[in-house]
């Protein structure tokens, strides 16, 4: 009966993770790294400059928090630094306009009015795993210059819109080195679209701190080679990103 029980119970969690946007990953929720020591009641919270600060976050499953029950890097913000976050995610979206969900498409739903402090994207990982059209960087800055069916022209779109609606600064963050060739390109592409537009960039694929752990920190901190856990986002990143944003929003 006990075991029936468990069967029920475990069949329930499925279906309200399946409801909540959580299916293809579901079981990594029951990771190490998902567990209540890394919940945010368990995170501490600082006597941060950016208290009070809001910040629009754009992106999709690792914004979202896709392998960590939709806590992400945003939430740990919220309670450790104070930030008022608006965050924009929805798991496998691509930056490239190329459905209505896309990016380009949703951040023209953000509030224009929101007096925001800073303006944080993610780059992709969807657009290369589709093989998106890389694109080339444009010459001029007004949105008409930009092709964003491309990864340059949305990612260079994405910025000019951010910079004239909400007129602070912009930050890309990119994912954590993994086996992608095509996502490699991607952040090259963004580290010479930063030269042009002065933005913040979090690069996590070339951060040798972030990259450099054991395969056991691996296992607590990922749920596959993409998706943080909670421990992932709580102790791997956060940091990085407290210390971005504390230097961009004055």
């Amino acid at each position: 009966m006990r075991k029936k029980l468990k069967i029920v119970l475990l069949f329930l969690l499925v279906l309200i993770l399946s409801a909540g946007g959580y299916v293809g990953n579901m079981f990594g929720v029951f990771s190490e790294g998902n567990y209540g020591e890394y919940s945010l009641n368990k995170t501490v919270q600082t006597d941060s400059p950016i208290n009070g600060k809001t910040v629009i976050f754009l992106g999709s499953s690792v914004t979202f928090g896709y392998g960590s029950i939709g806590v992400s890097f945003v939430e740990y913000l919220e309670k450790s630094d104070g930030i008022i976050p608006v965050k924009e995610a929805v798991s496998g979206t691509t930056l490239a306009d190329i459905k209505s969900s896309s990016y380009v498409s949703r951040l023209k739903n953000i509030d224009k009015t929101i007096k925001a402090d800073a303006f944080v994207c993610q780059l992709s990982t969807n657009d290369a795993t589709k093989n998106i059209t890389l694109g080339e960087i444009s010459d001029g800055t007004e949105p008409e210059s930009f092709d964003t069916t491309t990864i340059a022209g949305a990612v260079e779109y994405i910025i000019s819109y951010a910079k004239s609606t909400w007129n602070c600064p912009v930050v890309f963050y990119t994912q954590a080195k993994y086996d992608s060739e095509n996502y490699g390109d991607m952040v090259s592409l963004l580290l010479e679209i930063q030269e042009k537009w002065n933005i913040t960039v979090i690069d996590l694929w070339n951060n040798e701190k972030i990259n450099n752990i054991t395969e056991e920190q691996r296992k607590l901190y990922l749920t596959d080679n993409i998706h943080p856990t909670k421990a992932g986002y709580r102790d791997w990143w956060l940091p990085e990103f407290q210390k971005a944003l504390r230097e961009v929003i004055k």
